[in-house]
């Protein structure tokens, strides 16, 4: 025990003990300076000089751009690269699956597809989720008399929502006889135009062509996307002229007609016209004779 006090005054006074550091001229040996020390003093600026090395270099990692040359740290500059190509990668997925739902209506126009019940716009049956039954709703006399003034007021204009000083009309893509017209309830949303082989078929609008390939049912097909949300498709040619991405005028020569795909009898033009998504019969406004 009193060994060990004994060492610790001893150490306690190494570490007080008084040293005389001296700088001497090297060829006249003058003092230049000197310091008193002693080995605590030196251990605490040691001490302090790193806790201040190590603050001041925490300081510049952190608030300096020093820190981009640092592994691991990213630059602002980068961090503002990832979010703007974030944001343009989700613009770029909506706008993917908005196309994916417009190739799909697309091919539900080639493959002639398309729910009956969808095309009854004056519908009054409505389903309630709550009851899961199906409930007839009887519209009052004002509702009737108002629908029935909008159809007859809508009757013939392809475009109801368009403005009246708008001045769109559909050019005649075949002159022929009409061999089968359009039919709802048959699923046959086109009419069918006898025409001579090799006969030229038109656009009925300006626009541009959105499909123009071969397809086993309805031999050459092409489709024209217009203006207002219309589309006209136009099969069993027996040629195209026009490519896909092309620009075409109203009346001008898209193909030829022909007798090409299995559903055909004879040489004529399928022609369907879709308004919004929607078919719509063209003998309404366009006449083939």
């Amino acid at each position: 025990m009193v060994q060990e006090k004994k060492e610790k005054k001893k150490f306690a006074k190494k570490l007080l003990h008084k040293y005389r550091m001296v700088v001497l001229n090297e060829e006249t040996f003058e003092e230049r300076f000197s310091f008193r020390l002693t080995r605590l003093n030196v251990f605490v600026a040691v001490g302090l000089s790193a806790i201040f090395l190590i603050a001041i270099t925490t300081i510049f990692i952190a608030f300096t751009p020093l820190r981009e040359y640092i592994p691991g740290y990213s630059s602002p500059k980068l961090k503002e690269q990832a979010a703007d190509l974030a944001f343009k990668s989700d613009s770029l997925q909506n706008v993917i699956r908005m196309n994916d739902q417009y190739l799909s209506s697309i091919k539900s126009a080639l493959m002639g597809e398309f729910d009956v019940d969808r095309l009854n716009r004056d519908s009054i049956l409505t389903e309630t989720i709550s009851s899961g039954e199906v409930q007839q709703i009887n519209p009052s006399k004002a509702d009737s008399l108002l629908r029935e003034e909008v159809a007859q007021e809508d009757k013939y204009n392809i475009l109801p929502t368009a403005s009246d000083n708008i001045d769109f009309s559909l050019f005649p893509p075949v002159k022929g006889t009409i061999s089968e017209p359009y039919n709802i309830k048959n699923k046959h949303y086109a009419v069918d135009i006898v025409v001579s082989r090799n006969a030229p078929v038109k656009s009925v609008a300006d626009g541009r062509v959105i499909f123009a390939e071969w397809t086993a049912e309805t031999g050459y097909v092409i489709i024209v996307e217009h203006s207002y949300g219309l589309l006209s498709a136009y099969k069993h040619n027996g040629s195209l002229t026009k490519a896909q991405g092309e620009m075409v005028s109203a009346g001008e020569v898209i193909a030829t007609a022909g007798n090409t795909g299995e559903f055909t009898t004879g040489p004529h033009l399928h022609f369907e016209l879709w308004n919004e998504g929607n078919p719509v019969d063209p003998s309404e406004f366009i006449d083939f004779n």
